[in-house]
């Protein structure tokens, strides 16, 4: 959780430094939700991201240093810079990725929970029991592809979980103002699935209910919809001002930090010390230092790069008969390369 908390505050440092671009949506506050979840899976499952992503590929293994140099937008990045903030993919890794428009991953991680079904159980693979967990916000749940997934989710007993962040605001819009029925974890036993909401400012209540829900998946039992209510601490995205938020609420939630009552927990059972604390910290706050050095100091990519990845086969299309890209052409940008 403190990496995840560090990273993103030194995220912001860089956005306001020029050394970013775009959007940017900070995961501060919601670090319980992450750990909790990801931490419990293995190396083989996936996990399915939204726009707001950082956190969620650095807990399921992605090095810091990646995920800076892909914000950088640098060819060291996860995605060689052609991702940016919300696009954080890594193969290796099981992050499936993080989409810009709301509920697009979703169906996603569904495909995915479906290929593990259908290797174990078609093909006959007995190693191919890899759970899938799919995080998305409240504003997510009130959009039609959410149903549809938990419909098929649900008739196919697919191993995936999916997991609602909510903190409450989508964008600037109310939860409870924008939904008939607020309670999301109801929606699962509509669809014949478990429904669970947990306080998702205390990782440890998260990790239990992530125990039973990942451990049904695994076992064939079908998908869980698990409500983690939470909260962000910054604004929408780092070009939001939030001043639609009231005040008191953000007071509220600042005073359950999730790192803040865990190091408490800690202490308070004899688990660490507060020598023990800051020595994680400094660590941290090295593996932070020395991921920006290195996106800094990595290239950005090369103009020829710009095709790449786009089509199967570019041939004919973004490849000249001289096997240049036609991107490198003078005329390229002026609009009047040759097609």
């Amino acid at each position: 959780m403190v990496l995840g908390r560090s990273f993103e505050d030194m995220c912001a440092q860089m956005y306001y430094r020029g050394k970013m671009f775009g959007f940017v949506h900070l995961y501060n506050g919601q670090e319980a939700v992450s750990t909790g979840f990801i931490k419990l899976l293995k190396a083989h499952d996936y996990v399915c991201s939204t726009y707001r992503d950082h956190v969620h590929a650095l807990s399921k293994g992605v090095p810091a240093r990646a995920v800076m140099s892909e914000l950088f937008g640098k060819t060291t990045g996860c995605c060689r810079g052609q991702g940016g903030s919300m696009h954080m993919f890594s193969k290796e890794h099981g992050v499936l990725g993080g989409f810009a428009f709301i509920g697009e991953g979703i169906p996603v991680a569904l495909g995915a929970a479906f290929s593990s079904k259908y290797n174990q159980e078609v093909l006959k693979d007995d190693t191919a029991d890899a759970v899938t967990v799919a995080f998305f916000g409240d504003g997510t749940c009130n959009n039609g592809q959410f149903f549809e997934c938990l419909n098929m989710a649900a008739l196919w007993k697919l191993p995936i979980v999916f997991v609602v962040e909510n903190n409450l605001w989508a964008i600037g819009m109310s939860h409870v103002r924008a939904t008939s029925v607020p309670d999301i974890w109801k929606k699962g036993p509509a669809f014949g699935m478990p429904g669970v909401h947990v306080d998702g400012m205390d990782v440890l209540k998260v990790r239990e209910v992530a125990k039973e829900a990942v451990a049904r998946a695994r076992r064939g039992d079908g998908p869980t919809l698990v409500e983690c209510e939470t909260y962000r601490f910054r604004g929408h995205s780092l070009a939001d001002p939030d001043e639609l938020r009231d005040p008191v609420e953000k007071a509220h939630y600042a005073a359950r930090d999730p790192i803040v009552s865990f190091k408490k927990y800690l202490i308070e059972n004899n688990l660490a010390n507060e020598s023990d604390l800051k020595s994680i910290e400094k660590k941290i706050d090295e593996i932070i230092e020395e991921a920006v050095e290195f996106a800094d100091a990595s290239p950005l990519p090369q103009r020829g790069q710009l095709l790449e990845n786009v089509f199967a086969d570019p041939k004919g299309f973004g490849i000249g008969p001289d096997g240049r890209y036609r991107c490198e052409e003078p005329g390229f940008t002026a609009g009047i390369a040759q097609v």
